[in-house]
């Protein structure tokens, strides 16, 4: 893999005055809406958007599924930094979605439609909010998650602006440290949510083995990196625009 500089002296600055350009042509005067989940990469994110854009600026949106054990560190995010804030549950879209796939005959339990769901209801909801308060969403999506396809599409994986596209887990931890974010939020072990696993048991491999690989083109183990790649090449569609007619000649699947 191609080594990026990292300086991480610079790059929260840098990732500030980004946001702020962003914005300056995307919306002079709107908003960030942001999800906040309590883990490293939305607090990092809003906290960013903290510094561009003033807390005045920054919503920050809470989205239990039901009752979920850690919506105490969203709650501690969003009161550490300040910002305007609303909790909206999104059980009752989320089983009313399934109550109406069920009774169209269809089984709304296929492991696909209950681990995208949650995600794509959690990104109209932001959507929603952005509508209503005259904002921009962002996304929270980190480098090494993009890599490997860890988003749902149209779900975690949408957005208006993507501040950590290019930035690994490492990365983002490192710059979580220096924004003086909660330790405990920056260094929370991300799960998803669901099954009580971890992402790294559901990845088969630790962040730390994928960053070292993107960003020291350390090689893991062989099978570990079969894995890597093997998920990397059946997610690159997510980051794609998708495919569009133009002309015989154009067709390229």
């Amino acid at each position: 893999m191609t080594k990026r500089r990292f300086d991480d002296l610079k790059e929260p600055t840098e990732l500030v005055n980004w946001i702020k350009r962003y914005f300056q042509k995307n919306g002079p005067t709107s908003k960030a809406v942001i999800g906040i989940s309590g883990g490293k990469d939305s607090s990092v994110v809003a906290a960013l958007c903290v510094k561009a854009l003033g807390a005045d600026r920054v919503i920050g949106v809470l989205m239990p599924n039901g009752d979920e054990k850690d919506i105490a560190d969203s709650k501690q995010l969003v009161e550490f930094l300040g910002i305007q804030n609303f909790t909206v549950n999104i059980y009752e879209a989320t089983t009313g979605l399934y109550d109406g796939l069920a009774a169209a005959g269809i089984d709304h339990t296929d492991p696909r439609i209950m681990t995208n769901t949650p995600a794509r209801m959690r990104m109209a909801t932001l959507y929603a909010v952005a509508a209503a308060v005259g904002g921009r969403v962002a996304n929270t999506c980190n480098r090494s998650e993009d890599y490997v396809g860890y988003a749902t599409k149209y779900g975690d994986g949408a957005g208006d602006f993507s501040p950590l596209a290019n930035l690994t887990v490492r990365e983002v931890i490192k710059i979580g440290e220096m924004l003086g974010l909660p330790a405990n939020l920056v260094h929370k072990t991300p799960d998803d949510g669901m099954c009580g696993k971890t992402d790294e048991d559901n990845l088969g491999f630790t962040y730390a083995t994928l960053d070292a690989f993107l960003l020291d083109g350390i090689l893991p183990d062989y099978e570990t990196f079969c894995k890597i790649e093997e998920m990397h090449l059946r997610n690159t569609h997510k980051l794609k625009l998708m495919p569009s007619y133009k002309s015989i000649e154009s067709w390229a699947f």
